[in-house]
């Protein structure tokens, strides 16, 4: 079981605690439940499914900063030091505008394809990178804690009948966002290398062991849909010159296995380095520019391909920062915006310009709860029930067409 980190003992492991033995793909070998081969060699499969992409910006997002304020003498007043000019914003829209490295996040919305979320949070929010980011992946309240997230809730759901993944994470660790009850999932880290099962993985001989029979008989099991990832990757190709990141390069190869029609619901991905406590203007630049140049070029792949009607992808971090800065950069803060690229949004803004006159100790006041953007999500591009999962905020109305 080479490539497969084990890290729970054997004497203590469950069908629960697989998710990272079953799911994580370590470099040399991409593991993958059968459920792939299986849903992959259905034969009434609909070209072009609808899925969710995820790109999770890690580190808590400066938002302020982001989607600008910038016709709002407070943003100015407030951030002395860290504010962008009025001149150098791009794509200005009823008082707010993009940081000018997100000058294809203007021109996506131009486009009709990009919708902004303003003020996303939660009821007493928490400003600890760790538990905001389990709040957010598990879409409970505050001060409740669960093992399972909400995709993998959607997924035990979703999948019912079948063994293991219809979410794919492109990440160094596993996400909780994607776990359930049942191994729904795979962590992919290098997606570059994979392992096509060999005539000698047929013969595992049993031992007296259960738990290790079950370990072997898992990890048998789900080298068998890296043939049908192989089958994707075939069936389409890159057409379109993606920037050398790594975020661009797992958006690179989410579209092609889109392109290849694997039909997986979900899949997630990161950017760290949003902590910016100081130094916030180089450092937020860069981290800006990557996001851009990653999820255009996906864009402009996919819209080449006819396919950005089928994909939505979702762009959020776990808070925003202070409204004030702290001198060289912002400290950690609560509401901040969404993006929603593709999937057929309306192109708009919805909800309120930040209102920088009437904060909570020196914060903005969530006015759109997270969980009415998934609830919209699950409703309108998945056709499901959203309350089968726990989740009792009503959709945010005016998302998509």
């Amino acid at each position: 079981m080479a490539g497969i980190s084990i890290s729970l003992k054997i004497e203590i492991m469950n069908r629960r605690n697989f998710l990272t033995l079953t799911g994580t793909f370590t470099g040399g070998l991409l593991v993958l439940p059968d459920f792939l081969h299986a849903f992959g060699s259905q034969t009434n499969l609909i070209t072009g499914e609808q899925c969710i992409v995820f790109v999770q910006l890690n580190g808590g997002n400066d938002g302020l900063n982001t989607f600008i304020p910038y016709d709002n003498p407070l943003y100015y007043d407030l951030r002395t030091k860290i504010a962008l000019n009025k001149d150098v914003v791009v794509g200005k829209n009823k008082g707010m505008a993009f940081h000018p490295s997100l000058k294809d996040f203007a021109q996506m919305q131009q486009n009709g394809d990009l919708t902004v979320i303003q003020n996303v949070g939660y009821p007493e929010p928490i400003r600890s990178h760790f538990r905001s980011q389990e709040i957010w992946q598990t879409a409970t309240d505050s001060d409740k804690y669960i093992n399972e997230g909400w995709l993998g809730r959607y997924l035990d759901l979703q999948c019912n009948g079948h063994q293991a993944t219809a979410g794919i994470n492109l990440d160094s660790i596993d996400n909780l966002a994607l776990k359930g009850t049942e191994p729904n999932s795979i962590t992919v880290k290098d997606p570059n290398r994979f392992k096509v099962k060999s005539d000698k993985d047929e013969n595992v001989t049993l031992s007296d062991n259960p738990q290790l029979d079950f370990v072997r008989k898992i990890a048998n099991s789900v080298t068998e849909g890296s043939d049908e990832i192989q089958k994707a990757l075939a069936k389409s190709k890159t057409e379109i010159s993606y920037p050398k990141t790594g975020l661009s390069k797992n958006l690179e190869w989410i579209a092609r296995l889109i392109k290849g029609n694997l039909n997986s619901k979900v899949y997630y991905t990161s950017l760290g380095g949003f902590d910016t406590h100081d130094n916030q203007l180089a450092i937020h630049e860069k981290r800006l520019t990557d996001l851009n140049d990653a999820l255009f070029t996906f864009y402009q792949d996919l819209k080449q391909a006819q396919l950005m009607q089928n994909v939505t992808v979702v762009v959020f971090s776990e808070f925003g920062r202070r409204v004030k800065d702290n001198g060289n950069g912002t400290d950690h803060g609560t509401a901040a915006p969404m993006f929603i690229i593709g999937g057929n949004n309306k192109g708009t803004i919805l909800g309120n310009n930040p209102n920088l006159s009437d904060l909570d100790n020196g914060d903005l006041k969530h006015e759109i709860d997270f969980r009415s953007v998934y609830a919209s999500l699950l409703k309108e591009k998945m056709n499901f029930d959203y309350s089968k999962i726990g989740i009792r905020n009503k959709p945010v109305s005016g998302l998509f067409s």
